[in-house]
């Protein structure tokens, strides 16, 4: 069932009347929750969707409030594939058209969701509610909840990570489950010193097998930025448990980060679909092409164009080395997080090739060509900490990697050759810590 008590917003009163609003009671805190009359209407409201659902056979597409319920529109799963695989009658592109039904707010007008039913040929279905949903944000974002998790949505353009563990085949089950544990462990610490720093990331992950996708489920401008800067510090957190472990609890990884398109979905569980949502899309599989010719320790970053908020409240969209510079800048956040009982002092990253003397001073690139021979472009990320008593640099600096000068692309033996600074800077790093005990990190 719908965790109905999380749908707790700051729109506790009517602005005129100072009351509060229908379908809403107070708290203590200032915040509202949902009444029992209108957790009463979602419970029914789940409960059908459950039945029309059929163990997954049919997903929702959209809705609209009706006086006495809900009128939805369902199609069975493979309706929208071949749908899209044809153009409109009018020639008109019905990818597009479907992309943009399933972005954003489900809740349609009344006429517009009789045109989306004419245009896809299919008839409305009618929910009856013992009472009319209340027009709150609470009740209307559980309602846009409970239908999403029935169906299936396009976000145009979402910051994403890819964790992969390196040689994770080669290790034995417990120790690739001690090193999963590890990795989930480092982003959790993350997540929590982020917090205390006033940067709160919604984030969900899904596992590889050997890794994890991760992103952050809010879409705002700064979302991108603040999943960057949790990037840094897992991968931080990660270098710093390796050095105080002992055996192979503790995972070499290599990451990514891109930003673009996907799709998200609620598989079945059961009878039911899960409360966590997957993703499938052009992100993920950049993603995936970019770390499978990705070398251990290495952080590369994709070739995109992702929205962020400016210091001044502006929100600009900005390429990939212009997105690494603002996020580098804003890193003062991250000072006075401890890491093994050290304080960092100062953080700093950036791309191979930016600071280069001479003629070229861009970012070099990377051509990732896939087994299907498709290629892509990314970039070299490293990553400076520096604490009271010594620094640390992260990522493969670019002495170490191959660049093709005239097609910016990664040499075809570049994952083959040695990367001589890692083991240098496990030792620094070690000896950074040699007087911490050996345990996982610091506690929370």
């Amino acid at each position: 069932m719908l965790a109905l008590q999380t749908a707790n917003y700051e729109h506790p009163m009517d602005e005129q009347s100072g009351k509060h609003r229908e379908g809403e009671a107070p708290r203590k805190d200032g915040a509202t929750v949902i009444s029992l009359v209108q957790r009463g209407n979602l419970k029914s409201l789940e409960s059908t969707l459950r039945k029309q659902w059929r163990l997954g056979q049919n997903i929702v597409l959209c809705w609209s409030a009706d006086e006495r319920g809900l009128l939805v529109l369902f199609v069975p799963h493979y309706f929208l594939g071949n749908y899209c695989a044809h153009p409109g009658d009018d020639g008109s592109d019905n990818e597009h058209f479907v992309r943009e039904l399933i972005s954003g707010s489900r809740r349609k007008s009344r006429e517009d969701l009789f045109a989306i039913a004419a245009r896809l040929d299919v008839a409305p279905s009618f929910i009856k509610l013992e009472t009319a949903l209340a027009e709150e944000p609470a009740v209307q974002g559980a309602v846009e909840q409970l239908i999403k998790r029935y169906g299936i949505s396009y976000v145009d353009c979402r910051g994403v990570l890819l964790f992969d563990i390196a040689e994770f085949s080669l290790f034995t089950p417990f120790e690739q489950a001690s090193q999963l544990n590890s990795l989930s462990y480092s982003m959790n610490s993350a997540y929590n010193k982020l917090q205390g720093k006033g940067v709160d990331i919604n984030f969900a992950r899904t596992t590889t097998g050997d890794g994890y996708y991760v992103w952050n489920r809010d879409n705002s401008p700064t979302a991108n930025q603040d999943l960057f800067t949790f990037l840094l510090l897992v991968v931080a957190d990660n270098a710093v448990a390796r050095a105080a472990s002992r055996g192979n609890t503790v995972p070499v990884i290599r990451c990514a980060y891109h930003a673009g398109s996907h799709y998200e979905l609620y598989q079945a569980e059961g009878v039911n679909p899960t409360v966590f949502s997957y993703i499938v899309g052009d992100v993920t599989i950049d993603l995936a092409r970019m770390v499978d010719l990705a070398r251990p320790h290495q952080v590369l970053v994709g070739n995109f164009s992702a929205q962020v908020r400016r210091d001044d409240g502006s929100v600009e969209s900005m390429r990939a080395p212009a997105f690494v510079k603002h996020c580098s800048r804003a890193l003062g956040t991250v000072e006075g997080i401890q890491l093994s009982g050290k304080s960092i002092v100062s953080m700093r990253c950036g791309l191979t090739g930016e600071n280069e003397v001479g003629e070229r001073r861009a970012a070099r690139r990377f051509r990732v060509i896939d087994k299907h021979g498709l290629s892509r472009t990314a970039y070299n990320l490293e990553l400076d900490i520096e604490f009271a008593d010594g620094a640390l640099k992260l990522g493969l600096e670019g002495a170490n990697l191959d660049f093709d000068e005239e097609a910016d692309d990664m040499a075809p033996d570049a994952r083959q050759q040695p990367a001589a600074s890692i083991d240098k800077s496990i030792e620094d790093l070690a000896s950074l810590l040699r007087n911490l005990p050996r345990d996982r990190g610091p506690k929370e």
